[in-house]
């Protein structure tokens, strides 16, 4: 920030709280389940831009008259204390919504159980349409001059935006940050663990790989290289987005980095598209073991 100017903080273009029920679609054996908040927190983002765009549902047409869609370009889940909720516990979702840029938009999402935070999730996404129906490789930035969207024309962004584009830039060509709140993995080179998504359960209704299914692959790959008798519960992870795949074709979730002590396990993997070995996300991830 410059000197003598002051701190301003973006417009807020939608809140909402949503309340819950732990039941089995919301738990996993560690607690609440990541991949469902994942979920949610992708539909409340959704559903928020329709709401601050006047929408009745997220339905997007660019200027091309072609369909748009808001994709993340990354996520953070941190402060995760998803181990404390258990069957029938009561909690709720509070998610805000600003603009991060051009058709780009960035959502907060603080989990609350008990009366404490059990997880901020952070978001951000930007429009995408592809240029030849059908394949996800094709996949371009939407144009959207004529989208009205309620606050400035050059929005202040969120420091948390800001520091996840320049966290995604900096990944995507494969250097490691110190500034994450974690330790420095031990640099490793493990072989990786191949995939095919099951149109069924890893692709959603865009027909795009589901950004949530990259941190089921990277949970799946752990668990068949640790096979951990008392798996650790996640603390904090970061996924930056670069690509997308096609039904039939492979994925790749190789291991970068690693590391595993007393305090628990952390581990920077690259997921490649099999086709073309093209990275197509970076994953980091800081777990802690569980009181046994």
């Amino acid at each position: 920030m410059r000197p003598n100017m002051p701190e301003t903080t973006p417009a807020v273009l939608h809140r909402a709280q949503h309340c819950y029920r732990a039941g089995m679609p919301h738990l996993a054996r560690t607690g609440l389940s990541e991949n469902w908040l994942l979920r949610e927190c992708g539909h409340r983002h959704w559903e928020a831009l329709a709401a601050a765009t006047g929408r009745a549902v997220p339905e997007f047409v660019d200027d091309d008259g072609c369909r748009a869609y808001a994709a993340f370009t990354a996520v953070r889940v941190s402060d995760a204390k998803l181990d404390a909720l258990r069957e029938h516990d009561a909690f709720e979702i509070e998610t805000a919504l600003s603009r991060s840029g051009p058709a780009r938009h960035f959502s907060t999402h603080r989990l609350h159980c008990r009366g404490e935070v059990r997880a901020n999730v952070a978001m951000s996404s930007a429009f995408v349409r592809r240029r030849e129906a059908g394949n996800n490789q094709s996949v371009v930035r939407a144009r959207f001059a004529a989208l009205e969207v309620p606050g400035p024309a050059m929005p202040t962004i969120a420091p948390a935006a800001a520091e996840l584009a320049r966290l995604g830039k900096q990944f995507r060509a494969g250097q490691w940050s110190d500034e994450l709140d974690i330790a420095r993995p031990d640099r490793v080179s493990g072989a990786a663990v191949n995939f095919l998504p099951c149109p069924n359960n890893d692709f959603n209704g865009a027909e795009f790989l589901y950004f949530a299914s990259f941190q089921a692959f990277v949970d799946r790959a752990e668990w068949q290289r640790h096979r951990f008798d008392a798996p650790p519960s996640v603390v904090r992870r970061d996924l930056f987005f670069h690509g997308n795949l096609n039904v039939g074709d492979t994925l790749a979730v190789r291991p970068v980095a690693q590391r595993a002590d007393r305090e628990g396990l952390a581990h920077w993997c690259e997921v490649r598209r099999g086709s073309d070995g093209e990275k197509i996300a970076d994953v980091v991830t800081l777990k802690q073991w569980r009181p046994r």
